[in-house]
């Protein structure tokens, strides 16, 4: 295996409340974790001094509750919430609730990404020079 690549799988079905993904991955630069409430579980009230926190549903509806409003998201939604708002994540429905956290401090840099036409080529271009490549086929 290629150093600074790992691999995770995530259990949908597991009983932990909290899962750090970003220990598991060893990622340095953002948080990533997996929250898995059961029907009528919640988690803290909480907010970050500097973190933004993005959450995305993988199964089941999210009421993220803002500053005492209550906001539902349903799977495959997103929300982005700002570091000084205070939030509280909630199962009020009556299915499992499966939602990845992903925080991030520092500010975006732009783009970085560096692409290439084939696995033979060294020299990289901006992936705008690039085309996309052809499908694979049916």
């Amino acid at each position: 295996m290629e150093d600074g690549v790992s691999f995770f799988k995530l259990d949908l079905s597991s009983t932990d409340r909290f899962v750090a993904l970003r220990r598991e991955l060893g990622v340095s630069t953002f948080g990533m974790n997996l929250m898995l409430l059961q029907p009528r579980q919640r988690m803290r009230i909480h907010r970050h001094a500097r973190q933004e926190e993005v959450y995305l549903v993988l199964e089941g509806t999210l009421t993220l509750v803002i500053e005492g409003e209550e906001h539902t998201l349903a799977k495959g939604e997103l929300a982005r919430v700002a570091p000084s708002v205070r939030r509280q994540l909630v199962n009020g429905g009556p299915e499992p609730l499966a939602l990845l956290a992903l925080g991030g401090v520092e500010e975006h840099a732009g783009r970085d990404g560096e692409a290439f036409e084939s696995w033979e080529d060294t020299e990289p271009k901006p992936p705008q020079e690039i085309p996309l490549p052809e499908d694979l086929p049916g």
